[in-house]
C-alpha cells in the first residue's frame, strides 16, 4: 500500500522524486515478499485494478465514482489475497484489511473533496476574475483614463464621464483596457 501511495503522489505531483523512489522501493519489496507467500491472483488483480482506478481519479473528473470503485476493489482484493494451502495457513486479520482500506479511502475521498472544492471556487484571475470588481477612478475618465483595482493601475474607458476618485465597476475587458461604469447605488 505504501508503494502504491508513493507512486500516486509522484504522478499527482511530478518532480517530487522522493515519493516515487520510495513507492518503487516499497513495491519491489512487496513483490519479493509475495513470491514467498501463496498468493491468489484474483486478489492481486483486484488490488492493482483499485490502484488504476485511484490513478484515473486524478485525470478524469468522475466526482468520486472511480474512488468508490477503487475502495470496493481494494477491499475485495485484500479479503481474497492469500489462499490457504494444507501446509501454509496465512491470513490477514480483518481489522488490518478494514483499517488500511479505510485509511486509503479517507485519503482519496479527502483529495477528491478538495478537487471538487477547487473546481467550484470563484475564478480570481484573468478576464473572469476582474469583471464585476469595484475600484476607484485615478483620473477623470472621459472617455478614457486610469482606474485602480486591487492595488493595480489599469487603462479604462467608459461610455459615461466619471470623475477622479469616484467608484467604478468593471463590466468588460478588451485587450488590456477595462470597460467601466459607475456602480448602481
Amino acid at each position: 500500500m505504501l508503494g502504491i501511495l508513493g507512486i500516486y503522489f509522484e504522478f499527482s505531483n511530478p518532480g517530487a522524486i522522493l515519493p516515487g523512489v520510495l513507492g518503487g522501493i516499497f513495491l519491489i519489496i512487496a513483490f519479493f515478499a509475495m513470491q514467498q507467500l501463496p498468493i491468489n491472483v484474483a486478489g492481486i488483480l483486484l488490488i492493482l485494478f483499485a490502484t488504476l482506478l485511484f490513478f484515473l481519479e486524478i485525470k478524469i473528473t468522475s466526482f468520486g465514482l472511480l474512488t468508490i470503485g477503487g475502495v470496493v476493489s481494494m477491499l475485495l482484493g485484500s479479503l481474497m489475497l492469500f489462499k490457504s494451502t494444507p501446509s501454509i495457513s496465512i491470513h490477514i486479520p480483518i481489522s488490518l484489511i478494514i483499517s488500511v482500506t479505510l485509511a486509503i479511502s479517507a485519503f482519496f475521498i479527502f483529495a477528491m473533496a478538495m478537487a471538487v472544492r477547487t473546481i467550484r471556487k470563484k475564478v480570481t484571475t484573468g478576464k473572469e476574475g476582474i469583471v464585476g470588481e469595484i475600484g476607484i477612478a485615478v483620473t477623470d475618465i472621459d472617455p478614457e483614463g486610469q482606474v485602480k483595482i486591487h492595488g493595480e493601475y489599469w487603462k479604462a474607458c467608459s461610455a459615461e464621464p466619471i470623475k477622479q476618485n469616484e467608484k467604478i465597476v468593471v463590466i468588460d475587458v478588451e485587450r488590456l483596457q477595462l470597460i467601466v461604469k459607475k456602480p448602481n447605488n
